[in-house]
């Protein structure tokens, strides 16, 4: 069914949420280097740099979804075998350390909001994300960061489930290894979101 991206991603009903587009995940601390080359080659930074400079020039609100935790790791459960190697780090994340900051290119503006979360591998539940959301009128959401593997997709059908429609500029998004990371925007984004790139989500915005 053809997709008007100039209607679904109107400014007065999208918010742009990046995940986890933090130092400490694909920025100059990362302890996921295979990933943070992934996002370097797809070029997430400078691209979701793009989309957020046009957002904010519209009004259109920024979500920033992070992860972090606590020294004791309250509040993180270890549930699955990736909290699990995450939390055998012991400086990994840290709340108020520099790793857990966003990469400097996106901010935060002064107009941003950023909602941490410290378990679970996607940015809905347990925080105030759609209640922020709801607040502000949203019933789009334009995803962007990493990774396509977990928390982008997480991200993604959380929203639907939520009652969200999803644009995912593809150039914006990475996972690894890139071959399934290829693969799922291929056969898992398309029956859940409209995919897109950054030029044509500027286009449908007349910019």
């Amino acid at each position: 069914m053809p997709v008007d991206l100039s209607e679904i991603a109107a400014p007065d009903r999208s918010a742009v949420l990046t995940m986890e587009i933090q130092r400490g995940v694909v920025g100059d601390l990362s302890s996921f280097p295979e990933l943070a080359d992934a996002a370097r080659r797809v070029g997430v930074v400078p691209n979701t740099a793009r989309v957020l400079a046009a957002a904010r020039a519209l009004s259109i609100p920024v979500v920033h979804c992070t992860a972090e935790f606590r020294a004791d790791r309250v509040g993180s459960p270890v549930n699955c075998q990736l909290v699990a190697a995450v939390v055998r780090r012991p400086d990994h994340l840290l709340t108020g350390t520099p790793p857990t900051e966003l990469i400097h290119e996106l901010g935060p503006e002064p107009g941003d909001l950023v909602s941490s979360r410290l378990h679970g591998v996607s940015p809905f539940s347990g925080t105030s994300l759609d209640p922020w959301l709801r607040s502000l009128g949203v019933r789009t959401v334009i995803a962007t960061g990493v990774s396509v593997n977990l928390g982008v997709l997480g991200l993604a059908i959380e929203a639907v489930n939520l009652g969200y429609t999803v644009v995912v500029p593809r150039d914006t998004v990475a996972g690894i290894p890139q071959q399934y990371a290829d693969a799922v925007l291929d056969n898992t984004f398309p029956l859940i979101t409209t995919l897109t790139t950054v030029d044509d989500l500027l286009t449908a915005w007349k910019l």
